[in-house]
Parts: structure tokens; C-alpha cells; sequence
């Protein structure tokens, strides 16, 4: 008896785990995530769509991999080491001058990431409603201001709720393009080069290398911040490897129902509500207001991400950057097509990105190696 309390004092914190917690972390992976790139399609197309087969099941398996390793990896280093600042993760990962870099590029990054919020809030509303793209750009600008006005805590409770619904509707349309598509997915990617699409790179590889490699810039705080808040490693990682996988899926099953469409939905700038109007202008208005939900809740945490770096949460001086940065946010982002938007922002930070997961890859193995000869 006298060895049993000590053993379990040691087990204990292993198996604190609360899986309603752990699908709380998911939830917010998902919903970070899925932004105004997924829901709209318009990342898919550019991402997975335009390479074919390659793209969706190549793509879909590389990012499946790395974007789980990646969920898993920020969680539990903020769990384990409760920085006191999210934005140490490039430092722990980096070292100190490349760690610098990638915390302020990172910034920088986060905040064109809104900008891409924006110009797509804009293009709903401009191929949807046919009214003008500033009116949908301002709003969210607002609303994302409001929202991140009143702290971290309230916005995961807000889009852990919301982004896993976006998903299953994303999912369900991409299943019904599937099917209904006219000439399925063998059309589909027969057709393709006769289209002149937007691609993110020159080969499928290199596609899902840069798409961990933006999502990567867009998570290291955000996930290092919520990690921090699990009370265990497990819990940590089984959030992570349940939102890393859950998304990576859903990018597979849209990205063959926009492959089964892409007659339809090529040169479009919301490829999903293309295949929504299809179906029927009910579906597509109510998707419509989805997709709008969808950017919403990336935008939330974007925002919040620039602003806290900086200055302390609820202080007058953070209220008014959030403003300020919101109201910045919008001008730029009105400025060029979503589609050129997404092809320019996320295309070129996914390549700095890539060498945030290989250094990330050469810590991890150390670690492992280490702790295999200890």
C-alpha cells in the first residue's frame, strides 16, 4: 500500500482528460481553419481541385499528415511549457533570431490573412446579393472588431460552436456536387486541361507543402494559447489529431465535389455557392449566409492575434489597434479580387511556412532521438 499513492500521484495528471475539452481544442482548429478560403471553395480549387486526382488524394494525404503533427505539436508545447507570450512557440522551435523573424513575419501574415477575410465577405457579396463588395467587407470589418473587442475567451467559445456546423454543410454540398456533377470526377479531371486555372504552385507537392505551411503561420499562437489551457498532454493531442484529420478530410470530400463540377465553377469567385445555385437559389442563399459565418470565424482569431500581441487584452490602447487594424484591414482588402487575393497572401507566406515545419520536424526528432537514448 505504502507505493500506491505515489504511483498514482504520477499517473494522475496523464489521465486528466476531458474529451468534451479535447473537441473543444478541435472545434477551434476547424473553425480557424476554415475561413473564407474553405468555405467559399475558393482554396480548395486553388490548393487540390486544379491538380486532379494528384491534387485532391496527394494534397489530401500530405496535409492530412503535417497538419495533424502540427495541431499536436502547438497544443502540446503550450501545454507543456505555458509560455508568457503564445508568440514564444517560433522561439522554442527556432531559437532566438529566426524565432524573431518568424514572430514578426507571422504578425504580419495573420493580419493579411484578415485582409483576405475581408475580400471575401466582399465577394459574397458581390456574386451572391449583386450589391457591392464594400458593404460586405465593412461589415465583417465590424463585426470582427466588436467581437475581438471583448477577449480571447469569449471568441473560442463563439467559433468552437460554429465551425464544426460550417464543415458538415461544406461537406455535405461537396458530397452532393459529387453526385450530381455532370460528368463526375473522371469528366472533371479529364477537362482540366483544357481550363485555365488558378494553382497554387507548379505541382500538387509543392501545393500541400505551402498549404501546412500558411495554415502553420495562421495556428503557432493561436494553438499555443489554447494548449495552454488543457490540463493534460493527452487532452492537448487528442484535440489536436481529432481537428488535423477531421479538416484534412473535409478538404478531400469538397475538393472532388469541385473537381465533379469544375465546368461549372471554374473562373468563379465562390465555387461552392456556384454549386449551391445549381442545386437550388434557396440552398445557395442559405449557404451564403454560411460562408459568411465560415469567414467570420477565422477572422475573429486573426484579428485577435495581431492585436494581443502587442498590447494587453481589454486595456483602451488594445481596443483602439483592434479598431484601427480593423478599419486598415478592410481598405486593403477591398483593393483586389478574393481569388488573387488568396493566390497572392497565402501562396507566398506558405513557402516562408515550409521552413517553419522543418525546423519544427528537426526539433521533434531530436526530441524523440533524445529521449529513445536516455
Amino acid at each position: 500500500m505504502a507505493h500506491t499513492a505515489p504511483t498514482t500521484a504520477r499517473l494522475e495528471p496523464a489521465e486528466t482528460t476531458s474529451i468534451p475539452r479535447a473537441l473543444t481544442y478541435a472545434g477551434a482548429i476547424i473553425a480557424f481553419l476554415i475561413g473564407s478560403g474553405f468555405a467559399t471553395g475558393q482554396e480548395i480549387l486553388q490548393y487540390f481541385t486544379s491538380y486532379g486526382y494528384a491534387g485532391v488524394f496527394g494534397t489530401g494525404a500530405l496535409v492530412l499528415v503535417l497538419m495533424t503533427y502540427v495541431c499536436v505539436e502547438f497544443l502540446t508545447a503550450g501545454q507543456a511549457q505555458k509560455f508568457d507570450r503564445p508568440s514564444r512557440i517560433f522561439h522554442y522551435y527556432c531559437g532566438r533570431h529566426l524565432g524573431t523573424f518568424f514572430d514578426y513575419f507571422s504578425i504580419l501574415f495573420v493580419f493579411l490573412s484578415f485582409t483576405v477575410m475581408v475580400a471575401g465577405a466582399g465577394a459574397v457579396f458581390q456574386e451572391h446579393y449583386g450589391l457591392s463588395k464594400y458593404i460586405g467587407g465593412i461589415g465583417l470589418a465590424v463585426a470582427v472588431g466588436l467581437t475581438v473587442w471583448f477577449g480571447l475567451r469569449g471568441l473560442v467559445d463563439v467559433i468552437a460552436k460554429i465551425g464544426p456546423l460550417i464543415v458538415v454543410i461544406a461537406v455535405a454540398l461537396g458530397i452532393l456536387g459529387l453526385i450530381r456533377g455532370a460528368d463526375g470526377i473522371a469528366g472533371g479531371n479529364a477537362l482540366l486541361p483544357t481550363l485555365e486555372l488558378t494553382r497554387a504552385s507548379s505541382n500538387w507537392f509543392l501545393s500541400g507543402l505551402s498549404y501546412v505551411g500558411f495554415c502553420m503561420l495562421w495556428l503557432a499562437a493561436f494553438l499555443t494559447a489554447l494548449g495552454a489551457t488543457a490540463r493534460s498532454r493527452r487532452e492537448a493531442s487528442t484535440g489536436g489529431v481529432v481537428g488535423g484529420i477531421a479538416f484534412s478530410l473535409a478538404c478531400v470530400v469538397v475538393g472532388l465535389g469541385l473537381l465533379a463540377g469544375i465546368a461549372r465553377v471554374n473562373g468563379t469567385e465562390i465555387p461552392l455557392l456556384a454549386l449551391a445555385s445549381d442545386f437550388s437559389p434557396l440552398l445557395a442563399s442559405g449557404f451564403s449566409v454560411i460562408i459568411l459565418a465560415g469567414i467570420y470565424t477565422t477572422a475573429v482569431p486573426l484579428l485577435w492575434t495581431v492585436s494581443s500581441r502587442f498590447l494587453t487584452e481589454k486595456t483602451r490602447a488594445y481596443r483602439g489597434a483592434t479598431l484601427g487594424l480593423a478599419a486598415a484591414g478592410t481598405l486593403i482588402g477591398l483593393v483586389l479580387p478574393f481569388s488573387q487575393m488568396v493566390n497572392i497572401v497565402y501562396v507566398v507566406n506558405g513557402y516562408v511556412g515550409i521552413v517553419l515545419l522543418v525546423l519544427m520536424l528537426v526539433k521533434t526528432t531530436g526530441r524523440l532521438l533524445r529521449a529513445r537514448t536516455a
